[in-house]
């Protein structure tokens, strides 16, 4: 009998909760919006400057972050 390992679901590294900014979707462990980051890169930002101005939020976070929203479209474009 195969066993075969399942991928347990990465967890996420926004965190929605009504206490924190309104519900506002968060970076894990801060209060930092999603939305700073997606504004940052809209303005011609650097990721260094987005992280040199919310010191809480790490490289690592964002990286995770924007590889997850990276899944996200290729797996909604491939559903399509």
């Amino acid at each position: 009998m195969w066993k075969w390992a399942v991928p347990m679901k990465q967890r996420s590294v926004v965190h929605s909760d009504p206490n924190i900014l309104g519900g506002t979707p968060v970076f894990v462990g801060t209060r930092v919006p999603v939305q700073a980051l997606i504004d940052y890169i809209e303005g011609g930002h650097s990721l260094n400057e987005f992280l040199d101005d919310f010191p809480t939020v790490t490289r690592e976070i964002v990286i995770a972050a924007l590889e997850q929203a990276k899944a996200g479209l290729i797996a909604d474009a491939s559903a399509a």
